[in-house]
């Protein structure tokens, strides 16, 4: 029953996180209300979740990072490959090298490879803080993808640099030969794994669906099971299930656009993904918050092993920290900017430092950092304990919340005006796009009126319900073969005419539920009606 107790309650505090952010005077991120009451409900509260990092990781970074996989645009996310690899893989293995002397040289009583395993679990960026952080920050469409894609894969390198640095601190040595065998493993393995599973399983759905038809149900079932079964699969063969959840991510994008699944499907799935994507972010930030008293407490022994005495030594490193963290991120990213985004020749410019400060600002930590610093071992092969663990759980969870508050603050100011390089328009495709389904539309209506027409004695019906459709069809190819100087004029007669539609929707919904109220219509036409005018109000909407 406590369980339970406990599991409402923190869905409760997400639910109230929202009405909080939005009720505040000034912007705050989401997730820092949602740490707040975390925070607040670890203190008032006698309840205490216990975070185990595989449970951890099983539970809530699978369904999650395989929606980014599956949401983000993979054409845009290959157009920045270069970019993207250089911050995931380059920029981890600079900061872990960096931020792991920095620290041992600013806390000496820290063994080096303990130092090592703190900067690696510091040094991936949270693809869930990351869109939360997003949410209230307009963010260029092109720095978001290239954040997105960088915070997806730098978490199988970062981990895999955790993993031999405590394996240095255990063992007292390390090999790079071994150590880059396993990183390549785990990489292609977990990609190997999350893509061909992905894959089959479509396959397999598609052959079922022909057989004996889709049922909805079914279809977003698979889709939440998916990502759960990929990252178990990987982890069973020592690869890494976060880059698996990702590539089946990725991979279900490409199944998806086969285009079998019905309309309904989609629009149910989306909305199930939707809320679970709501629920889980929040959660794993009511959690973060929720760990924070019971971290805080045991700060005046943690700062012991420092050889001080005073617990605000603490809040300096974790200030040095994110400070040395900035820093080398910024470095990294000019220099990455320099050699790939700007590389064309129409580019050659150097790279806008407000643009370098808005990356630089974007790498916040979140939950796979406080997961991965709690998969420090307790004790040492000899059954010692394991040198400052509980130091570098409290300054991994310092950093956390300093760079979620560092990019509420920073990254606004940034992003206030700035311009990514350019990219080519996209409206001719849109518009031939368009033009094509509406040719192919007219097509399928000539061709279907004449089965249903043939033999029969109102076949005139039939050709003069054909004619209105392809009616509008013609109507569309006409408008998208409208000259340039006029499609401005067009598309302000659009936006017009879609807040009058907008208004007609809503008097509509709102005479319907009139008429529901004062029992003249019944339930379930009510609800059949009202479907489809939040369809229409939906397309409108997007």
């Amino acid at each position: 029953m406590e369980t339970i107790t406990l599991v409402l309650t923190l869905l409760f505090a997400v639910v109230l996180s929202g009405i909080l952010a939005r009720l505040l005077p000034f912007s705050v991120p989401r997730p820092l209300v949602q740490i707040a009451l975390g925070a607040a409900i670890g203190l008032v509260a006698d309840w205490r979740v216990t975070l185990d990092p595989d449970i951890f990781f099983l539970l809530f970074l699978p369904p999650l990072l395989f929606l980014d996989g599956w949401r983000i645009p993979p054409d845009d996310m290959f157009k920045d490959g270069a970019t993207i690899l250089e911050l995931a893989l380059g920029l981890v293995v600079f900061t872990v090298i960096g931020m792991g002397f920095f620290i041992h040289w600013m806390i000496p009583a820290m063994p080096l490879a303990v130092a090592f395993a703190l900067a690696a679990v510091i040094s991936p960026t949270d693809p869930i803080a990351v869109s939360a952080i997003a949410q209230r920050t307009p963010i260029a469409k092109r720095l978001m993808h290239i954040l997105e894609g960088e915070s997806l894969l730098n978490d199988a390198s970062g981990l895999v640099c955790l993993r031999f640095a405590i394996a240095a601190a255990l063992t007292g040595s390390f090999s790079v030969g071994a150590a880059t065998l396993s990183f390549l493993w785990v990489a292609i393995g977990g990609i190997i794994v999350g893509a061909g599973l992905t894959w089959t399983v479509g396959r397999v759905k598609e052959m079922v669906t022909r057989v004996v038809g889709e049922e909805s149900g079914s279809q977003i079932l698979i889709s939440l099971l998916i990502p759960f079964g990929a990252y178990l699969v990987a982890e069973h063969l020592h690869c890494s299930g976060i880059l698996a959840a990702v590539a089946a991510g990725l991979t279900m994008g490409f199944v998806e656009a086969r285009g079998n699944a019905m309309a309904v499907t989609r629009i149910r799935r989306s909305a199930v993904w939707d809320l679970i994507q709501f629920t889980a972010n929040g959660i794993i930030f009511v959690m973060l918050g929720e760990q924070l008293p019971t971290i805080l407490a045991g700060a005046a022994a943690s700062v012991q092993v420092t050889g001080h005495r005073e617990p605000w030594w603490l809040a300096i490193y974790i200030v040095a920290i994110n400070l040395g963290l900035a820093a080398l991120r910024f470095a990294w990213v000019w220099v990455s900017l320099r050699w790939t985004l700007f590389r064309r020749k129409e580019d050659r410019t150097r790279p806008n430092w407000r643009l370098v400060g808005a990356m630089s600002f974007a790498g916040v930590r979140g939950a796979i950092t406080l997961a991965g610093v709690l998969t420090l071992p307790l004790a040492m092969t000899d059954g010692s304990a394991f040198p400052a663990r509980d130091l570098a759980i409290l300054l991994a969870m310092g950093v956390i919340v300093l760079s979620l508050v560092a990019a509420s603050i920073g990254l606004p100011l940034m992003m206030r005006g700035l311009e990514m390089p350019p990219e080519p328009s996209r409206d001719a495709e849109i518009e031939g796009a368009r033009s094509a389904a509406a040719e192919a539309a007219i097509a399928a209506i000539e061709r279907v009126q004449h089965q249903l027409a043939e033999g029969r004695k109102d076949a005139d019906l039939y050709v003069h319900a054909a004619s209105r459709l392809m009616d509008l069809y013609r109507e569309r190819i006409d408008r998208e073969a409208t000259l340039p100087e006029d499609m401005a004029q067009h598309r302000r007669d659009e936006r017009i005419e879609r807040e009058l539609r907008l208004a007609a929707l809503k008097a509509e919904r709102t005479e319907i539920f009139r008429r529901v109220r004062r029992r003249e219509l019944g339930s379930e036409a009510a609800r059949r009606l009202v479907r489809d005018l939040d369809l229409a109000e939906a397309r409108l909407a997007g």
